[in-house]
């Protein structure tokens, strides 16, 4: 085992020198190097070095973060600190990137992206290959290869001329004409020397060239202003017709710095606008009744069964326009809310062989609940769900358009920038609107964009879609985030201050305040937090009432929400003519023969009017819900394929006279009995289209009653989000994963006395010196290697200390699981005794 004191060698021992608190932060960091949990720390080292897992915590840096690792990349291997401090706050020095370097370099190392002590700094191999600057794959930092990467094809010949040329004495051998260059270069007041005696012409081409790419093209016979360059190593040859400009020169004329601009702090969250907490809270719980409201106009437009599912999935283009216009919304708010309704779990697919989408019965289940408690699981399902509405409308990756409910939709970093966005605002005083340009700007810095920028910034359009959804749900209020939007991330509970108005334009100091914690919650945290959220929302919701204004113009208006019993048979009764803080109801011949097809008798609605109307009950709606009544049912319609039967024959020689009546294509069958080859619902459907109000009857001649909201799927999940990568482990899994990592490094690791035999890693023994070996490990106590082949035939050593022998089987301490496990005697391959020390 190498010596504590000792650097570390490799990313290994740098590992096995953390303690379990630091090995915990990596985990956690990185949960995808216990997904399986590693054999002992040298497999969770190779693990933490594979491409795969790189790229991935290289992705999840924040930009100064990313900067020092950019840096480290261009830096010698290993580097130190001060070198790393210079290439990143540049030869004049900045205090800020001073004071925020140690934890960049901290952060990097918790990570295990960097290993060792300040005045070794190393990259680790994976990353350095993704950072290091190629021709293929220029560095971030827009720096080219060093002097020595540069000049490694280029004839010793060659390598002497350019060292002439630039003023320094000839030398032996290549490798130290290329280090003297190297010193040169690095040299702030000999290369200053050098390039004062340049042409400006040449000092222009330099100029263009600092900041990257460092590649230009040259033609055979260069121009005098690249010769001179050319000459003294200031542009090197890297391929024909190509040139370089090598990272010591660019680093002297920029100054030491390794990047353009250095960002250590992130940048603020700006408020545009304040407002007072309680206008905030009211205008979020107004967006939030109208959410249910939303929902609820959904699923009941849907309640007979709604659109047919496309065939590869989905909602078809046209139905979704039709929804938009039923809800009175343009088409992306309508995906989102078909989305979000979908995501709670109250709508799916039916599976019927006509397969449509309908409520689900958890939507009977969330009716029956209190409006702040619906809320709430609108606002987790939308927290937590992967499946994004913004897409709606685009293309996927093989040029599919993506429909609402369809597949493709998913994007695993939703969840993380929701919440991400929300404890950004819950930074914020109370009533304080941040700029949405301030928001990007610092979600940008938490998750830089590595590679060229292509415009596709995915990260960026789900915030922005997260502040526009947040509003319509509730959980923010004219921009700012209200109370029971804190209490849903888990923040304190506020407290409000009286601040006065403020104009949108003008711009307030931030006063920050305790944010919630960064990660999302557990299940147990959520359903707390959501708990407060409905307790903090419940008092600003409207007080359903028992009551509607008739009106004489056959339209009743309700001045706020209805109790749940008055609005569903007033959505029977009569049709939504318009919605908004008051909803209007409108009296047809249709909706009136739609309650008495349900059921209802025309002394039933006199009475319900009557009881829940602040206003006489006016005549014409009197009038109508009588004569819709007198005609209702005179004629009945049954299956023959259909029939239509009359006690008054002279009102069925009236239809069969009638030529609307011609497409029915009615015979008759007997004085009150007309028959035809259409279904019952056509020609149901037929005869009020002419007017007529008839009723369907069954096979024993009883009148049909349709029932609203009737059409339900079977038990049905909400779709389960779509994880971005392994989840974050607990800490009763990190403790159990850390003690098996340890004990299995201590089987690994621990010397012997006695090694292998064969040349392979199992002690091979004997059957009997194993039994004696084992029984003398028991009386003396001592701690043995054993070699072990299991039921599947996997082998493995491991560490125990035997306390029992008997029967064939050694009960003894297994170290490497960190628990007492019985072994089969027969299936151990051999022991050996552990070194002393």
């Amino acid at each position: 085992m190498s010596d504590p004191a000792s650097p570390p060698r490799s990313l290994a021992e740098a590992l096995r020198a953390r303690d379990d608190a630091s090995l915990a932060v990596l985990l956690r960091a990185r949960p995808d190097l216990i997904t399986p949990v590693p054999t002992d720390l040298t497999q969770l080292a190779t693990r933490a070095g594979t491409r795969a897992s790189v790229v991935r915590a290289l992705e999840r840096l924040d930009r100064f973060a990313l900067q020092t690792a950019e840096a480290l990349a261009v830096a010698a291997d290993p580097a130190p600190y001060e070198e790393l401090l210079g290439l990143m706050a540049g030869d004049e020095g900045d205090p800020a990137v001073e004071g925020a370097l140690p934890r960049a370099v901290a952060l990097l190392r918790d990570q295990a992206l960097v290993w060792g002590d300040d005045d070794r700094l190393r990259l680790v191999r994976t990353a350095l290959e993704l950072l290091t600057p190629t021709p293929q794959h220029p560095s971030p930092t827009g720096l080219g290869p060093a002097v020595r990467e540069a000049t490694s094809g280029m004839s010793p010949g060659r390598i002497q001329e350019i060292v002439t040329a630039a003023g320094l004495p000839s030398t032996h051998d290549a490798v130290s004409a290329v280090t003297a260059l190297t010193a040169l270069f690095t040299d702030r007041h000999r290369m200053s020397a050098l390039l004062a005696g340049a042409p400006a012409e040449s000092l222009e081409v330099l100029t263009r060239l600092i900041w990257g790419p460092p590649y230009g093209q040259v033609t055979a016979d260069p121009a005098p202003r690249l010769r001179w360059l050319l000459d003294r190593g200031l542009l090197l040859p890297t391929t024909p017709g190509t040139v370089v400009l090598p990272r010591e020169v660019a680093l002297h004329l920029r100054g030491g710095h390794a990047h353009r601009a250095t960002e250590p702090l992130p940048p603020p969250v700006e408020a545009t606008a304040m407002h007072r907490p309680q206008v905030v809270d009211a205008t979020a719980a107004g967006q939030a009744y109208t959410a249910l409201a939303t929902v609820e106009e959904l699923l009941k437009d849907w309640d007979e069964g709604g659109p047919a599912v496309l065939r590869a999935g989905g909602l078809s283009v046209r139905d979704l326009k039709r929804t938009a216009v039923a809800l009175d919304v343009s088409e992306p708010v309508a995906a989102f809310w078909v989305e979000l309704t979908y995501a709670a779990g109250l709508l799916a697919s039916d599976g019927e062989a006509d397969e449509r989408y309908a409520a689900t019965p958890a939507y009977d289940e969330w009716l029956e609940r209190s409006p702040d408690r619906r809320w709430t699981q609108l606002a987790e399902a939308w927290l937590t769900a992967t499946r994004t509405s913004g897409l709606v409308g685009g293309r996927d990756a093989k040029d599919r358009t993506l429909s609402a409910l369809g597949p493709g939709l998913d994007r695993s970093a939703a969840p993380e920038v929701r919440h991400r966005v929300l404890t950004l605002l819950a930074g914020l005083s109370e009533g304080a609107a941040p700029s949405a340009e301030s928001v990007l700007a610092r979600l940008r810095w938490e998750r830089p964009l590595r590679g060229p920028q292509t415009g596709d910034d995915l990260r960026g359009q789900l915030a922005q879609w997260t502040l526009a959804e947040a509003e319509m749900l509730g959980v923010t209020g004219r921009g700012a985030l209200s109370a029971h939007g804190r209490a849903l991330l888990g923040a304190p509970e506020p407290r409000h201050q009286q601040e006065p108005p403020t104009g949108p334009g003008d711009k307030l100091p931030v006063h920050h305040r305790p944010t919630p914690t960064t990660a999302p919650l557990t299940p147990p945290e959520q359903a707390t937090a959501s708990a407060a959220a409905a307790r903090l929302l419940a008092p600003l919701l409207p007080e359903p009432l028992d009551h509607v204004l008739l009106q004489a113009d056959l339209t009743a208006v309700a001045p706020g929400p209805l109790e749940r019993p008055l609005a569903d048979m007033l959505g029977v009764l009569a049709d939504v003519e318009s919605k908004g803080g008051a909803t209007v109801f409108r009296f047809t011949p249709g909706s009136v023969r739609r309650a008495l097809d349900a059921g209802q008798s025309a002394s039933d609605l006199h009475a319900f009017l009557a009881a829940h109307s602040r206003t006489p009950v006016p005549q014409p709606l009197t009038y109508l819900i009588d004569d819709v009544a007198r005609k209702h049912g005179h004629l009945r319609v049954g299956a023959a394929s259909a029939y239509v039967r009359c006690d008054d024959d002279a009102l069925l020689n009236e239809i069969l006279a009638d030529k609307r009546a011609a497409g029915l294509r009615l015979r008759r069958l007997a004085p009150t009995v007309l028959a035809t080859q259409a279904d019952p619902a056509a020609l149901l459907d037929g005869l009020r289209a002419m007017g007529f109000a008839p009723a369907a009857e069954s096979a024993e001649g009883d009148v049909l009653i349709t029932r609203a909201l009737s059409h339900r799927t079977p038990p049905r999940t909400a779709p389960e989000p779509v994880p971005e990568g392994p989840p974050i482990p607990d800490s009763t899994l990190l403790s159990a994963a850390i003690r098996a990592i340890r004990a299995g490094d201590m089987a690994s690791t621990t010397p012997r006395k006695q090694p292998p035999l064969s040349g392979g890693d199992l002690p091979r023994t004997s059957s009997a010196e194993t039994l004696a070996t084992m029984q003398a490990a028991v009386l003396t106590g001592e701690t043995l290697w054993i070699g072990y082949v299991n039921a599947e035939g996997a082998a493995t050593q491991r560490v125990i200390a035997p306390i029992r022998v008997e029967g064939g089987f050694v009960t003894a301490y297994d170290h490497t699981a960190d628990e007492v496990r019985t072994y089969p005697l027969h299936r151990v391959t051999g022991v050996a005794e552990l070194a002393d020390d």
